[in-house]
């Protein structure tokens, strides 16, 4: 049976129908751009406002099908074609509707591969449509899904599968103008097999039951790559009148425990830049498999469980995807270049968060690990990279996902709101997000907007060309102030004491340090430290098998460059458990610089690999040179 036969008798009921034609009235706005060079969408001509998906999960076939339709806003009357991103999706068929609602066939083909880009989907129009379905399946390969087997779930009895958008990875299940120029509203109904639970970053009904589908309604426009869908065996338990958290059964009460201050970090956040406008903030804590640490999907933020600790020590994470619900979700980079706007703000609006929240010393000593963290980073990075806004053009935009976005970015916030001071800045940012808000925006914007309000006096603390070097110059420019923490200079002390054997690990007095503390005083371990020193360390303070995957991962990257062995069944343990990409790729990385360590590695990633998330496959089979098996 094709597609269009299985879905032709699924129309939404009228309840579903009119929350469709409300949600159509937002609305949505996006910068001017006519084209953006990740995406074939012809903006000057038609964008997309909403979009409805009626689509069937399969863990069988690990396919999702149905239909995508799309309300169409034409720009040029002389129009009459709308060019779609996909990647790998079976199209099976493409109708059009006119505005007295009467649907008809659409001529459709599709283009040339490209293998970061996927393939256009082009469609020609007898006349401009006001919505167009699109029928289509997905690939089981598809970049922006993984699925799992039930083995591979903590609860080891029901599938999961899971999305990741960002960059341009929700064509790869939806086809869309997949530019973060275009926002649009979307609604939803997805089947899935009886006892798993879907949910989106949409407004998610705890006590849904499934029957008849999962429904969803997203009333705030929104780009591509924030769309996201998950499904698998899910339990919920509220956190606060409008938090709450998604996981595995097994999993939820240690999330509950870990994620308790979510509510307090919005009432935080809210006082400092204005009210949260998406409704509830929830949280969904899935496999370990998750490529990232979290991704700020609307309503519904994906998580990694390697920031459940059991101390708290590493929820900074969850105030990095909150801030995303201001700087990013609410107000979002126009083009990949310009992701620094995302992630430079959301970096900079999460350290003040946990400052609010967990004191001042605290944000301090985040401040110095990020700021020496990306200065190490830039030791090995292209000059070219280096710079705030990215030359990602005929380039995947992941490749412009490093520390520079978020820390560099961090830093430049930081730098003004030194010069002209926080209740200043403050009142800025604030404006930039009220009056920007659902709306996609450049780096000319940022200097137009912001330069209007701080440095267009002649006298002002800090000019245009010192802000220019910081978006187009690499490096950190000299006059940038470093972070500083009392309570990590102690541990520079006693390390570099350590280091030189002047003292032994019992003498560090460790055992009350932070999570922070330890990143600081790991990071700053020399690459020939001696075998003997780092077994003294781990004897001391067993490091080897540490539940905080944090220290975890810079303990092993200590004991790779030292060739300690007693470490390498909990680094094979954790390189095969651990899927998100910060905690395993430079892992992976070191390994390769040895032959010996390279085909130790290689054997280790073939069991690893099949857990891995698409994304992560792909960097790791370039880190380490491996070629997977061709399957028909």
């Amino acid at each position: 049976m094709s597609i269009t036969a299985r879905f032709s008798a699924r129309f939404s009921t009228i309840a579903f129908a009119l929350m469709s034609l409300l949600l159509a009235a937002v609305p949505v706005f996006a910068s001017n751009p006519a084209r953006d060079d990740h995406s074939v969408a012809r903006l000057d001509e038609v964008r997309v406002q909403q979009v409805f998906l009626d689509l069937d999960l399969s863990f069988e076939q690990q396919t999702l099908s149905g239909f995508a339709e799309l309300t169409l806003q034409w720009k040029n009357p002389a129009a009459r074609r709308l060019d779609l991103d996909t990647r790998d999706l079976l199209i099976d068929h493409v109708s059009a509707s006119d505005a007295a609602g009467h649907w008809s066939n659409a001529a459709f083909s599709l283009g040339a591969r490209h293998p970061a880009f996927g393939q256009p989907l082009n469609i020609r129009l007898a006349q401009q449509a006001t919505k167009v379905r699109v029928y289509y399946r997905t690939s089981p390969q598809a970049s922006g899904l993984q699925w799992l087997r039930p083995e591979q779930t903590l609860g080891k009895v029901k599938p999961f599968m899971f999305s990741q958008a960002e960059a341009i990875h929700a064509r790869s299940f939806v086809p869309l103008q997949d530019t973060p120029a275009v926002r649009f509203t979307y609604t939803a109904r997805i089947t899935a097999p009886a006892g798993i639970r879907v949910v989106m970053s949409a407004d998610n009904d705890a006590n849904a039951s499934g029957q008849g589908g999962y429904r969803f309604a997203m009333p705030q426009a929104i780009p591509s790559y924030l769309l996201a869908i998950a499904a698998g065996d899910l339990a919920f338990k509220s956190l606060g009148p409008r938090t709450g958290v998604y996981t595995e059964p097994a999993r939820l009460d240690a999330a509950v425990a870990e994620f308790a201050d979510t509510e307090a970090m919005i009432a935080a956040t809210e006082k400092m830049y204005g009210p949260y406008r998406w409704g509830r903030y929830d949280l969904l804590i899935l496999p370990p498999s998750f490529p990232f640490g979290g991704m700020e999907n609307p309503r519904l933020s994906f998580i990694t469980p390697t920031v459940i600790a059991g101390d708290k020590s590493l929820v900074a994470l969850i105030a990095h995807e909150l801030a995303h619900s201001w700087s990013g979700n609410l107000v979002t980079n126009s083009s990949w270049k310009d992701i620094w706007l995302n992630e430079g703000f959301t970096s900079y609006v999460e350290n003040r968060i946990v400052e609010a929240v967990y004191g001042v010393e605290q944000a301090r000593m985040q401040q110095v690990v990020g700021q020496h963290e990306l200065k190490e980073e830039m030791q090995s990075m292209a000059v070219a990279d280096q710079a705030l806004v990215q030359n990602v053009k005929n380039r995947d935009p992941d490749d412009a996902f490093s520390g520079v976005p978020y820390t560099k970015g961090e830093w430049l916030l930081r730098t003004l709101e030194q010069r002209f001071g926080r209740e200043r800045f403050d009142a800025v940012v604030r404006a930039w997000f009220d009056e920007h808000a659902f709306q996609s925006v450049s780096s000319d914007d940022f200097l137009a907007f912001f330069g209007a309000r701080l440095w267009s006096a002649k006298d002002a603390p800090m000019q245009r060309n010192e802000v220019d070097g910081w978006l187009y110059q690499p490096g950190i420019p000299k006059s940038a102030l470093l972070a500083d923490s009392s309570a990590l200079n102690v541990v520079d002390a006693v390390r570099s004491e350590f280091v030189a054997g002047k003292i032994d690990a019992k003498a560090l007095k460790a055992d009350a340090w932070s999570t922070n503390e330890w990143l600081h005083f790991l990071n700053g371990l020399p690459v020939d430290l001696p075998v003997e020193r780092l077994a003294d360390l781990d004897q001391t303070c067993q490091l080897t098998g540490t539940g905080n995957a944090e220290i975890a991962f810079r303990f092993y990257l200590a004991g790779i460059r030292a060739d300690y062995a007693p470490m390498r069944a909990a680094l094979k343990a954790h390189l095969i458990a651990i899927g998100r990409r910060k905690l395993m790729v430079p892992l992976w990385t070191e390994l390769a610089k040895t032959p010996a360590n390279q085909a130790w590695a290689l054997a280790v990633y073939q069991i690893a690999r099949p857990g891995y998330h698409p994304i992560a496959q792909n960097t790791v089979d370039q880190v380490l040179g491996y070629s997977p098996p061709q399957t028909r």
